[in-house]
């Protein structure tokens, strides 16, 4: 199966930056600031998942790319 890692980095630094400023929006518009909090917690736990599982798997292309090359 081919892996797309670039569509991988994207949605893993969404899923880390881009909630927590969505909801930043969010929380300037309604003044309820618990959004930030609970949308901080989802965020760091959705996007550090996604970076780890996302660099091992560049990792590991990127080493099966030089035994290849040698």
């Amino acid at each position: 199966m081919k892996q797309n890692l670039t569509l991988a980095w994207i949605a893993s630094w969404f899923a880390l930056v881009g909630q927590l400023v969505f909801f930043i929006g969010v929380a300037l518009i309604t003044g309820e600031w618990r959004y930030v909090m609970w949308s901080f917690v989802v965020s760091m736990s959705a996007g550090v998942t996604g970076m780890i599982y996302t660099w091992q798997a560049q990792k590991k292309k990127n080493e099966e790319k030089t035994r290849s090359v040698q």
